[in-house]
């Protein structure tokens, strides 16, 4: 599974935000230009993110001189999950979706089925949502994200008759 350049630079530059206002920079708003040279990102590619992301209102932001962005609320209140879908990044571990040409679907009598590996990828794209949905900005700037993974607890295996 890896995720597209649009969810990782979102995620990347967030982070940065977050960073500066977690250090109490009390420089104000932050500008794009700032953060693109830090992620060393593209500006123009950062500014159609970061519409989005206000849109979704995960940043604020001011104009003219001295403007520039800050986060719309804390960083323990913004799930990584919600940047990435803020900037229309789909969570999913492949391209398996009823109907999609990532599923080798059949046809029955009552219509289109899933292929037989459907619920194993749909299953997969829900566990990575999970781990993001849990994870915050603050999380990350703070560094705890290391060992958050967790085992799911597997059913006993029945013996083969």
């Amino acid at each position: 599974m890896q995720l597209s350049t649009r969810g990782r630079y979102a995620v990347m530059a967030m982070v940065d935000l977050a960073t500066r206002q977690t250090l109490g920079c009390e420089c104000g708003p932050v500008c794009l230009a700032e953060i693109a040279a830090r992620q060393k990102l593209s500006q123009p590619y950062l500014e159609q993110l970061f519409g989005k992301l206000r849109r979704a209102g995960l940043v604020g932001s001011a104009r003219g001189p001295g403007g520039g962005y800050r986060l719309a609320r804390a960083s323990d209140a913004i799930a990584i999950a919600d940047i990435i879908a803020a900037v229309d990044e789909p969570i999913h571990a492949t391209r398996c979706e009823i109907g999609s040409p990532g599923c080798i679907e059949g046809v029955d009598d009552k219509g289109p089925t899933r292929c037989q590996t459907h619920d194993l990828w749909d299953e997969l794209g829900r566990q990575i949502y999970l781990f993001l949905q849990a994870v915050t900005l603050a999380d990350v700037v703070a560094g705890r994200v290391l060992g958050r993974a967790v085992a799911v607890a597997a059913e006993p295996r029945q013996a083969a008759d």
